[in-house]
C-alpha cells in the first residue's frame, strides 16, 4: 500500500478529526497532544489537499489554542511548525492561518509569543497586505519583559514599514512615548520647591523605551520614514521620554533616537538646543547615551513639559528642503 493511499484511508476513517479531538480535549495529557501534533504535521506535509482538509476541520483554531495554552516546549514547537506548514502551499487558507497567528499574540506564554512573532514575519513576507488588526497586539508586545519577545516584535514592526499599516504603526509608536494619564501619573512634589515627577508601572516604561528604540531603527533605515514621523510630534515626545527619570533605558533609547533626528535635520537641531540649553545640548551631542546622567531636576522638568511644535519649524523651513 503506497503512502498516498494510506493517507487517504487515514483521512476517510476520521484520523485527522480524532487527532484534533485529542488536542481539544481538556483531559488529554501533554505527551498525547505532542504525538497528535507530530502526526498532524506528517499529514500536512503530505500535500495541499491534506492541509486543506485539516483547515476545513477547524484545525487551525485548535492548533493555535494548543500552542497558546501548552506548557511544554515540544508541544509548542510542533504546534508552531504545524501552523507554518499549513500556511505554505495552501493559498485557500493562508488568510485564516495569518489571522489566527495575529490573535495568538495576545496569549500569555512568552515562548509562544516569540514563536508566533517569528512565524508572523515569515507569513507577512508572503502577504500582499497587512491586516490592520496586527497593529495593536504587536505594539503591546513591546511591553514584554522578555527580550527575545521584544526583539521579534521590533523586527516585525521593521518589516511592516513596507505595508499599508505603516501610518498607523508610526502614530502608535509615537503615542507610546507619552503614556496616557491612566497609565502614568505626572504629579508635583514639593521637597525643594515645586517639581514634576512621573510614576507608572514597569511594563509601560519598558514599552516606552522599546518604542523609542524602534523609532530610531525605522528612521535610520529610511529618510522617508523620518519625514513621516516629524509631523506626528516625535521630537516633542522623545524629549518628554528623555525626562523620564523613572526608567533609565527609556531615557537612553530616546536620547539615541533624538540624536538621529538632530543630525539629520539642522532646523530641528536648533530647536532641540533651545529646549535643552547650550551646556546640556553639548553633552547630548557628545554622548547621547549618558545624557540622563547630566540632567538635574529642573532640566528634567523642562523635558517633561516641553511644548516644542515641530510643524511650525517644518513650515518655516520649507518641508520640501528638509525632506
Amino acid at each position: 500500500m503506497d503512502e498516498t493511499h494510506y493517507m487517504m484511508e487515514f483521512l476517510e476513517d476520521g484520523g485527522v478529526l480524532t487527532l484534533l479531538d485529542i488536542l481539544n480535549h481538556p483531559q488529554s495529557k501533554e505527551e498525547d497532544k505532542a504525538e497528535a501534533l507530530h502526526l498532524l504535521l506528517t499529514v500536512s506535509n503530505a500535500g495541499r489537499k491534506y492541509k486543506e482538509f485539516i483547515c476545513e476541520s477547524h484545525g487551525v483554531k485548535v492548533i493555535a489554542k494548543c500552542l497558546a495554552k501548552s506548557n511544554t516546549e515540544d508541544t509548542q514547537d510542533t504546534a508552531w511548525a504545524l501552523l507554518e506548514s499549513l500556511f505554505h502551499g495552501n493559498p485557500k487558507y493562508q488568510n485564516q492561518v495569518y489571522k489566527n497567528l495575529i490573535t495568538l499574540m495576545t496569549c500569555s506564554s512568552p515562548k509562544a509569543q516569540q514563536l508566533v512573532l517569528h512565524t508572523l514575519r515569515t507569513v507577512q513576507a508572503k502577504m500582499k497586505t497587512a491586516h490592520h488588526s496586527i497593529v495593536e497586539p504587536l505594539l503591546n508586545m513591546l511591553r514584554s519583559l522578555h527580550l527575545e519577545v521584544q526583539d521579534e516584535a521590533i523586527n516585525l514592526i521593521l518589516d511592516l514599514k513596507h505595508f499599508d499599516v505603516r501610518p498607523i504603526l508610526l502614530s502608535g509608536l509615537v503615542a507610546l512615548l507619552r503614556p496616557s494619564k491612566e497609565e502614568v501619573q505626572m504629579h508635583q512634589i514639593t521637597e525643594e520647591g515645586e517639581r514634576i515627577k512621573i510614576t507608572g508601572s514597569l511594563p509601560v516604561f519598558v514599552q516606552q523605551a522599546a518604542a523609542a528604540k524602534t523609532i530610531r531603527l525605522l528612521a535610520e533605515e529610511s529618510k522617508e520614514v523620518s519625514c513621516e514621523l516629524l509631523p506626528l510630534g516625535v521630537i516633542q515626545h522623545l524629549l518628554c521620554t528623555v525626562g523620564n527619570r523613572e526608567h533609565t533605558d527609556a531615557q537612553i533609547q530616546a536620547s539615541l533616537a533624538l540624536k538621529h533626528f538632530v543630525q539629520s535635520f539642522p532646523a530641528i537641531a536648533e530647536q532641540v538646543q533651545k529646549v535643552m540649553g547650550g551646556a546640556l545640548y553639548e553633552a547630548f551631542m557628545d554622548k547621547a547615551e549618558t545624557l540622563y546622567m547630566n540632567m538635574d531636576e529642573t532640566q528634567t522638568e523642562i523635558m517633561l513639559l516641553n511644548k516644542l511644535n515641530i510643524t511650525e519649524v517644518w513650515d518655516g523651513n520649507n518641508s520640501d528642503k528638509m525632506c
